[in-house]
């Protein structure tokens, strides 16, 4: 098929999905070329095979006042709309608000009392155009536009729908009546985080419940724009080349075969403060003999490094510890964590800990959602809220995303130490316990089989090229 490709790799994630996925190689197999517009360093790809691909390092747009003083607008615009019943959008709105002295801080706060009356789609759509005012004569945005004009992809994907440094290149692409794509990435992004960067043409969501939300917050979106693709993040579990033997595994991290593991994976500290606490209730009651003889292992975020866990690797020598191995790719970039770069042994590891690990504990991560392709059973500790003296962290059951996995049964929620010990013992002795659940929650969330993820998600873009 004579028709051209164009991937715009938006940061670290969209790499694991995209990059570590079959999406490439079948993207390879498909179209007679490939461009990867990359706003992560050239470099990253060097190891792997990209026959009929080319690549383009995308210039950093940068972070421009008045640039950002419209998308804040667009964004703020857009919660106040969807807030009525919905708290995750009401908390996203509390946690943004700023008494920062700064030119952005004032900016910010007439940003809010403004849109409490100014915020309909209309207006909306409106922000979005004064945001593209601000940037469509930049030496960058002009760059972009020669690009996609001396390429001329047929087909423009984003792995990513939210990063604002990708509106000019999307507005460039607009400009070119170039067919436009974007992935939502991610199970919470449309019920509880801000606006896209802008308006695309065609939407990739992960299921139907996904695209039931896209309808609900995006009222100009229509049903014959969305795909339901699945998601090629957890593509790699059924991948024969992240395989490794329980053997390695186990030697790896230096755990006991004999017994039974736990695993803690970690949030970064923005929304995760009580980790340590976790661990260490955790951690004390294996010592006290509570939870009997286990193996315990602690994921840190991929978004930080681990220095905020120090003490407890000092205080419980027995505990493991895998450091997810992303590469910080460059500094100075506008949204740093974007530029972190997984590497295929870190999938490895991963895929390992999710196959061999007993019972999976995480303060409600989609990590939750890992674990539950290999079937296994899941605690969340919330020991935070507005009552205590610890990060509220029970709210986030309130979230529409994670109130569907508390309702659904399929995980068990522990907000006491005693809940929490008490849910680890059950899980250890009852790991079926919840699998019907499971199975009906991940069917929910993740609408397609993890098989042939890849195959199906270009199947759908050929589909919508063929029809330009």
């Amino acid at each position: 098929m004579p028709k051209k490709l164009g991937i715009v790799i938006t940061d670290g994630v969209g790499f694991r999905n995209f990059i570590l996925s079959n999406f490439l190689m079948e993207a390879q197999a498909t179209f007679t070329e490939v461009v990867i517009y990359s706003c992560l360093p050239k470099n990253v790809y060097q190891e792997f095979n990209l026959d009929n691909v080319k690549i383009v390092e995308l210039e950093v747009y940068p972070d421009t006042f008045y640039t950002w003083f419209f998308l804040k607008l667009k964004e703020t615009a857009h919660l106040q709309l969807h807030k009525k019943g919905n708290f995750g959008i009401q908390d996203s709105i509390r946690i943004n608000k700023t008494f920062n002295d700064s030119t952005r801080g004032y900016a910010k706060r007439f940003i809010f009392f403004f849109t409490r009356f100014f915020h309909s789609e209309n207006w909306i759509q409106r922000f979005n155009r004064w945001q593209q005012y601000t940037f469509k004569t930049h030496p960058i945005t002009k760059g972009y536009l020669t690009l996609l004009q001396t390429d001329a992809p047929d087909f423009l994907f984003f792995t990513h729908q939210r990063p604002p440094y990708i509106a000019p290149i999307l507005y460039a692409a607009e400009q070119l009546k170039i067919t436009t794509g974007a992935f939502i990435f991610s199970w919470d992004n449309l019920a509880s985080k801000g606006r896209m960067a802008g308006n695309f043409d065609v939407y990739f969501v992960w299921s139907d419940l996904m695209k039931q939300e896209l309808l609900q917050f995006y009222s100009l979106v229509r049903p014959e724009q969305i795909h339901v693709v699945g998601t090629p993040q957890f593509e790699p579990y059924v991948l024969e080349r992240y395989y490794s033997s329980k053997t390695d595994f186990f030697n790896k991290f230096d755990l006991d075969p004999t017994l039974k593991t736990i695993c803690f994976s970690c949030g970064d500290v923005s929304t995760s403060k009580n980790d340590p606490l976790y661990i260490e209730t955790i951690a004390l009651a294996i010592q006290s003999g509570i939870l009997g003889n286990v193996n315990l292992i602690v994921r840190t975020s991929p978004a930080e490094t681990p220095e905020r866990f120090l003490y407890l690797k000092e205080k419980f020598p027995f505990i493991k510890w895998n450091y997810p191995k992303w590469e910080l790719s460059r500094q100075g970039h506008q949204e740093t964590w974007s530029q972190r770069v997984p590497t295929v042994g870190d999938i490895m590891n991963l895929r390992a800990l999710l196959a061999f690990c007993d019972v999976f504990v995480n303060m409600c991560s989609t990590m939750s959602l890992d674990a539950i392709c290999f079937d296994k059973p899941v605690v969340n500790p919330v020991f935070g809220n507005s009552g205590n003296e610890l990060y509220d962290d029970q709210r986030f059951l309130k979230y529409a995303h994670y109130e569907r996995v508390v309702k659904s049964g399929a995980v068990a929620i522990a907000k006491t130490k005693e809940a929490l010990i008490n849910a680890i013992n059950e899980a250890l002795e009852k790991p079926t316990l919840r699998l019907d659940k499971q199975e009906k929650l991940l069917k929910l969330q993740v609408g397609k089989s993890l098989k042939d993820t890849s195959v199906n998600f270009i199947d759908s873009i050929k589909n919508i090229i063929l029809k330009i």
